[in-house]
């Protein structure tokens, strides 16, 4: 017969486990680079162009053939810093704010 405790402990102990495996994945995922930046440019060139999707070869397209284009590279944040603040997007303030500032502190 089981005791109430070993019932609560087995029911609690599931939750948890849930909680770690899915902040695990949010941690993994987390550290994919971001469409169009070096490391996914490079990443992307690498891998055969014929699983490419066609969402892929188009940012591919985009951001890293040109080195001003791709996001994070030393041209971009040049490009951006050129511009005036106020026509940036909320989405190059953010990644500026992650590659470019970044850079800088790290010295990479």
């Amino acid at each position: 017969m089981l005791h109430l405790s070993q019932i609560t402990r087995c029911q609690t102990k599931q939750p948890i486990s849930l909680l770690i495996a899915m902040t695990a994945m949010l941690l993994v995922a987390g550290c994919a680079d971001k469409p169009g930046s070096e490391g996914w440019c490079s990443a992307l060139s690498e891998r055969d162009k014929s699983s490419w999707t066609g969402e892929e070869a188009k940012t591919y397209a985009r951001h890293c053939i040109l080195e001003s284009t791709t996001v994070g590279s030393d041209a971009w944040c040049k490009n951006l810093e050129e511009t005036p603040k106020g026509d940036w997007t909320t989405q190059e303030v953010a990644d500026y704010a992650q590659y470019c500032t970044v850079k800088k502190v790290t010295g990479e």
